[in-house]
């Protein structure tokens, strides 16, 4: 039987769909389900949430459920991580103090000065996690949903033994999100997708061997309801000839091109009809929102009588988890060590590729080099990413001063003496935070 464990089960759309996905493969069906959460209220409506999945699919699964991981951490096949450390109001300084001095902050929860000052608050988390794993459950893979997704894995992928690899959903519904545009069914086409997390590129786009490329652009260009749909991807579609993963909002934040004058906010930033346009911060008030409500959403998803759809969904996970345990082989992308995968982004980084997960092992599949001009800025994110968790592990808050310098809209925005005075505030505000820090003055 086995066994998978949820970490930040209160997490309570992810738990749910990847609990149904799980128990549709007959491997899973009578899994050990493992709730954990430090939160009592959201762990005890996850485990309510999975009990009513199990009995409606009338499944031989079981659930169970604590505050404390390393309780049921042993033995466990498969550990799926979906937390978030500090509170939305730590998050909201992370945008608010950005903006005091000049940077507009859509998302903030995978790169930049609010991507990088979650990373260092999540950490030490992560590394517990991942440390317990080492001693509790060797033999399990760890499948991470937190952000920012590559920082956090790379440091595990530095310090830890364990078998790991971060996952999103960029890459399916961005190659699903082109399909349609172009009148086909996302399950037909053909692509290779590599970069860093959010910031991949389809070098390969095609259906029955020809390449798509030509016929998209075309579209993008002509068609104003497609180009509007994302503008930013377009933007840097049509100029740089390659498919970026992630919505235009995160994207906007990611390079110098579209955050740094009013006036690109706005013709950029705002009008678009995709799900994130970019609006300031939008994420931020999503989360606000959903804490307001979220419990009666809940509680009216519990008490609804219908029966709910059982059909697996469109996430990695339970494929990977079924595959590990001796399931059919599943490929995927991934997040994992860059040791030979692709040639012009740094050893050792951490890198989304394809990746093959069979029993017991995720095989990462060479791509080789990235097109040039996405390579350029690809390589400068994963290098910052490189040393914020550098800065992290061996509590230097000058690595983090000095990647922050480099990321591209703060330098954009910023000098180097006002992205000093930006960031000696943020790690102040961030202090009993941040336990791995010795000082925090720079």
């Amino acid at each position: 039987m086995a066994k998978i464990v949820f970490i930040g089960a209160g997490s309570f759309g992810f738990t749910r769909g990847l609990v149904r996905d799980l128990l549709t493969f007959p491997l899973l069906e009578g899994a050990e389900i493992a709730l954990v959460d430090i939160n009592k209220q959201r762990l005890n409506f996850a485990r309510r949430a999975c009990e009513k999945i199990v009995a409606q699919g009338n499944y031989p699964a079981t659930v169970t459920a604590t505050t404390d991981r390393r309780e049921v951490l042993k033995g466990a096949d498969a550990v799926m991580v979906t937390i978030l450390c500090g509170s939305t109001d730590v998050w909201q300084h992370d945008i608010l103090i950005p903006k005091k001095h000049g940077i507009d902050t859509n998302v903030g929860d995978t790169r930049g000065p609010s991507g990088i000052f979650r990373t260092l608050r999540t950490i030490p988390t992560m590394l517990g996690i991942a440390r317990d794993m080492e001693e509790l459950c060797p033999n399990a893979v760890m499948l991470n949903y937190t952000n920012p997704m590559a920082m956090l894995c790379h440091a595990m992928q530095r310090e830890t033994s364990i078998a790991l690899t971060g996952l999103c959903h960029s890459v399916q519904g961005t190659s699903a999100m082109m399909a349609r545009w172009l009148g086909l069914k996302p399950d037909r086409i053909d692509y290779v997708c590599a970069g860093i997390n959010h910031m991949a590129w389809f070098v390969k786009f095609e259906h029955k061997g020809r390449d798509l490329y030509p016929r998209l652009r075309k579209l993008v260009a002509a068609d104003k309801e497609v180009y509007n749909h994302e503008q930013v991807r377009n933007e840097m579609f049509l100029a740089l000839d390659y498919y970026v993963t992630e919505s235009s909002g995160h994207n906007s934040e990611y390079n110098w091109w579209f955050r740094k004058r009013p006036d690109l906010i706005r013709q950029y930033c705002t009008t678009g009809t995709g799900w994130n346009p970019g609006h300031y911060a939008y994420i931020l008030k999503q989360y606000q929102g959903r804490n307001r409500s979220w419990k009666k959403q809940v509680k009216d998803w519990l008490a609804q009588d219908q029966p709910m759809s059982l059909q697996r969904g469109h996430e990695y996970a339970a494929h990977i988890a079924n595959a590990w345990i001796g399931g059919e082989p599943y490929k995927f992308n991934g997040n994992v060590t860059n040791d030979g995968l692709i040639d012009n982004l740094p050893g050792g980084a951490c890198v989304e590729v394809p990746v093959l997960a069979t029993r017991n092992r995720l095989e990462p599949i060479r791509v080789g080099s990235l097109p040039p001009q996405c390579a350029m800025l690809t390589s400068l994110s994963a290098q910052i990413e490189m040393m914020t968790v550098e800065g992290s592990l061996s509590g230097d808050p000058r690595l983090v001063y000095q990647a922050i310098a480099h990321d591209p809209l703060t330098a954009a925005k910023l000098s180097l003496a006002e992205i000093k005075k930006m960031v000696q505030e943020m790690l102040r505000k961030n202090r009993k935070h941040l336990p791995q820090f010795r000082k925090i003055e720079l």
